[in-house]
């Protein structure tokens, strides 16, 4: 329960920024960091644990059957990430609380930023894959929420729409991958997936799964070429974006890539695939950092660069390079938050975030220009910084692979080249912003420093950027050994952390990239000049080119198939059905099976001749609607007594009371409708209609034939032996349905009551005509309510729920339950609708059919919910016997509170529906008639 409240503090704590609003923007901002705080002393409680060597797992069963647990996971590298996320979000807090402005709905911003820390904490703390992939999808929700803050500007707007279509998309493929190697383990749980690398790597399905697990971590971590969407997302608030690149969202790529590192790396594929993914992208976003005169869009851009480095570092699959990455992820938060910070403190106070704007900030911004300048000079890779330690050792990493052969050199080539570029565009973010002349034409001028608090969280970050490049063995060193060792799944290889390691390739590396740097800069007007030459891409206008493409052909596919006519629609469902059952039958040597054929009986017979009578005659008369409705009601009570006669009582009761409620509801339709409908089909089309209707009865009947005829395994034996002994209860069926498959009943009351809310809404405010005459002229009887039903209808009321209640307190042991209680009870009150008129009724019994249907959902699964408080699986059912005085011995099981809620669920929803025909009449004399 400890690791549990970790992620869900941020949850529990998102109301309290929208309350605290009202008392300042201080106190908002100071509820924000109660729960944020409170996780991170948790997590920081397991940090001896942890540091030991020690995985840290708590589980709870949920459905077991599915693999789907609800399960948790503390190692090296969920604490590593869990501290960036809590450490950081903190950091962003403080600030966001200075950056925002007064008018903006402060409450509403750190309640999408708890949620997206919970997400994420979700994400790094899971130890269930399909339970992580939860949390995945929720964070490109978050995020999309984060994005689109400042919902009145477009770019926010179209930028959170493109990072949840490439992140969803990504999710989908991520989703397959997961599915799969769930397949190939048999289990969903990190900690088997993990120790089964070669059962995986073995696999023939290998391949594929690595490729959609990759999709869904490029995606989200913007490697190419779906790094477009990140530049984009630059829309966001500042404390968005530092949050967001520095120890969020992108990094949850990375985080999964680190994870599942055990697990899928060790071959070609993971290094072509990972390697190669990483190595254009580290020089693409570096390249295009260069060339952004938005502030924040060199920070983009050198994010997706860095995020490229780790990746390749990770691809490389060579334990040190595995140390590199990890070292990597920790020094790139550090700096990069800063950095965004630092960018948001420039925008804030000149109102500009174009460099071509912004210079000679130096006189103006000293401190903010000096933190500015040491986190700048951390990302490139400058000496006694953070960054340099780890840059050097992604140098050194290069240098000893040997997966390329004879072109071996080329990776460490263009590692340098990168680190000429990563030098070039920090070099330019010193340089022109605080530097080259004065500042031009800016908005807000002139420029001051930030209130004090506002800059704490860059000064925390930098001072953490100085002293883990100049001490790292005495301050990131442990925390860098666990997380790796988390990665590597064993002992770490040999590795120094020493801030001079002589003379040698890496530090020439160095040396190269930083001199190469300062003269790509020098040359920078020239560059800028050919690259304005170049044709203008915007990935945003591309981007909603193609989603505006694919909208255009989804419509005219709808618009194909979806033409609004019913005909339509079952002439492709019955197409569709018979080539499939014709393609399943088709490599059937002889269609009869061994099995022998049961002779038919005279009653058999006689059911089955009005059976198809009444489908006959239905066909027949279904221009004459009341008609038609009288035989198929004839047909369902025919289906009843089949029922009835092969000993299935509980479906027969079942059909019955459907078959009851079902004419209902026809009947007060058809009120509304013509009493005869045209005839509007041509001579080709009944012909077409004729034809397949008899293609597909025979070949139904065919399929009937085989399979019948053939031997089959049933898995009734089992709930057979079972059901009293596991569930309490002789009555098969309705244990089944509220204990063994209380979950898929479980989901059906919970459709039964959004379709439900669904007809009330589409019901609520129509206005429908009040027929005058019939078919034939004549007027409706002036008698809304006849004497004879009005005093019929309250003499059953009493005696049908009764059988109701009866219905449902033997439906354990005998033919009834929950279900057909239900449509009993609900049969017996819109009665009294149809006898006494809605206002009557309604006054008699003034129900809320919303709140019972509600109350029904919510019932069933707090049942389920209970089962988990005595460490059972979800909606494990309970039961025993009791001695009550004068009743006798009793049994007692929890299943009937479940039944119940079915009940409530059944009454209120068809009620609800059946009770709101009477609402849909213009003329207000005909609501009294249903």
């Amino acid at each position: 329960m400890t690791l549990a409240m970790i992620i869900a503090l941020p949850f529990i704590g998102i109301l309290l920024p929208l309350l605290a609003e009202r008392f300042g923007r201080s106190a908002c901002a100071l509820a924000t960091a109660v729960a944020p705080l409170a996780a991170l002393l948790v997590l920081l409680s397991q940090q001896g644990a942890v540091f030991a060597g020690q995985t840290l797992i708590a589980s709870w069963q949920w459905l077991p059957a599915l693999g789907l647990n609800l399960s948790v996971r503390l190692d090296g590298l969920g604490f590593l990430f869990a501290l960036l996320i809590l450490g950081i979000g903190l950091l962003v807090i403080l600030y966001a609380r200075y950056y925002l402005d007064s008018k903006e709905p402060m409450g509403r911003f750190f309640a999408y930023l708890l949620l997206f820390m919970g997400a994420m904490l979700g994400v790094v703390l899971s130890e269930n894959l399909l339970q992580l992939l939860m949390f995945w999808e929720l964070t490109s929700l978050a995020s999309f929420l984060l994005i689109g803050f400042w919902r009145h500007r477009s770019d926010a707007r179209r930028g959170a729409r493109m990072s949840l279509t490439v992140t969803g998309g990504g999710g989908l493929a991520l989703l397959a991958g997961i599915l799969l190697l769930g397949h190939i383990v048999g289990s969903f749980e990190l900690s088997q997936i993990l120790a089964s690398a070669e059962l995986i790597r073995s696999h023939s399905y290998y391949p594929l799964a690595l490729m959609l697990v990759l999709l869904g971590v490029f995606t989200k971590s913007a490697q190419f070429p779906f790094h477009f969407w990140l530049p984009q997302a630059m829309a966001a608030p500042t404390p968005v974006s530092a949050y967001l690149h520095s120890a969020t969202m992108v990094k949850a790529g990375v985080f999964l890539l680190a994870r599942l590192y055990p697990a899928l790396s060790g071959s070609d594929w993971w290094f072509y695939l990972v390697g190669m993914t990483g190595l254009v992208t580290l020089l693409v976003g570096a390249g295009m950092a260069l060339f952004q005169h938005d502030l924040k869009g060199l920070l983009a851009y050198s994010t997706i660069s860095h995020l490229g480095l780790i990746t390749l570092l990770l691809g490389l699959d060579t334990r040190l390079s595995t140390v590199a990455a990890v070292f990597h992820i920790i020094n790139h938060a550090t700096f990069k938050a800063s950095l965004f910070m630092a960018a948001g403190i420039i925008d804030h106070e000149t109102g500009s975030r174009d460099m071509r704007q912004l210079n000679g900030l130096w006189k103006y911004m000293p401190m903010t220009g000096g933190l500015a300048m040491v986190a700048a000079s951390a990302m490139a890779g400058v000496p006694l910084l953070n960054g340099f330690l780890s840059k050097e050792m992604f140098f050194s990493e290069t240098l000893n692979q040997h997966l390329l052969g004879s072109f071996n050199w080329v990776i460490p080539a263009m590692a340098t080249l990168a680190g000429v570029f990563a030098v070039a565009y920090s070099l330019r973010f010193i340089h022109d912003v605080f530097f080259n002349g004065e500042p031009i034409d800016l908005p807000k001028y002139p420029p001051h420093e930030p209130p004090r608090y506002m800059r704490l969280p860059v000064e925390v970050l930098v001072f953490l950027c100085l002293v883990v490049g100049m001490l790292p063995a005495y301050t990131v060193a442990p925390l860098l050994a666990v997380s790796a060792q988390a990665v590597l799944g064993g002992d770490l290889p040999e590795y120094s952390l020493a801030i001079w390691h002589g003379f040698n390739l890496p530090l020439l590396m160095s040396f190269i990239a930083a001199l190469g740097g300062v003269a790509l800069y020098l040359c920078r007007k020239p560059l800028y000049q050919w690259y304005a030459g170049l044709p203008s891409l915007n990935a945003l206008q591309i981007f909603e080119r193609c989603m505006r493409g694919l909208q255009a052909f989804a419509q005219g596919l709808t618009q194909r198939l979806e033409s609004g006519s019913l005909q339509s629609y079952l002439v492709w469902m019955l197409v569709s059905a018979l080539l499939l059952v014709v393609i399943a039958l088709s490599p059937l040597e002889q269609l009869q099976g061994p099995v022998a054929q049961s002779p038919i009986d005279g009653l058999s017979a006689l059911g089955l001749l009005v059976l198809c009578l009444s489908a006959l005659f239905t066909v027949a008369l279904h221009r004459q609607r009341l008609l038609a409705l009288m035989v198929i009601g004839a047909s369902g009570l025919v289906v009843a007594l089949a029922f009835a006669r092969y000993s299935a009582p509980d479906l027969a009761l079942t059909q019955i009371s459907v078959e009851v409620v079902t004419i209902i509801l026809l009947m007060l339709v058809l009120f509304f409708m013509p009493d005869r409908t045209p005839a509007e089909s041509s001579s080709l089309r009944v012909l077409r209609d004729i034809c397949l209707a008899g293609a597909v009865g025979t070949v139904i009947a065919l399929l009937a034939f085989a399979v019948l005829t053939r031997p089959y395994s049933s898995i009734a034996a089992f709930f057979l032996e079972n059901s009293l002994s596991g569930g309490g209860g002789s009555n098969v069926v309705n244990v089944i349905l509220v204990d063994f498959r209380g979950f898929d009943t479980l989901g059906e009351i919970c459709v039964l009551a959004i379709a439900a809310a669904g007809i009330y809404a589409l019901l609520h405010g129509l206005h429908l005509p009040y027929p005058q005459r019939d078919a034939h002229g004549r007027l409706w009887s002036t008698d809304s309510h006849p004497m004879i039903l009005d005093k019929l209808s309250r003499l059953l009321l009493p005696m049908a729920l009764m059988v109701s209640a009866f219905i449902f307190i033997r439906g354990h042991n005998l033919p009834g339950g929950g279900f057909i209680a239900g449509l009993i009870t609900a049969v017996a009150l819109i009665l009294q609708y149809i006898s006494h008129g809605v206002t009557w009724t309604q006054t008699r019994q003034p129900l809320s059919y919303h709140s019972i249907a509600g109350a029904g959902v919510l019932l069933a699964g707090l049942t389920g919910l209970g089962s988990w408080l005595f460490g059972y699986p979800f909606l494990t059912t309970s039961f025993g016997h009791f001695e009550i005085p004068l009743i006798g011995e009793i049994e007692l099981a929890t299943a009937i509170l479940f039944d119940l809620g079915v009940y409530l669920t059944v009454v209120g929803a068809t009620l609800l529906i059946l009770s709101n025909i009477g609402h849909v009449s213009q003329d207000v004399s005909c609501r009294e008639v249903l």
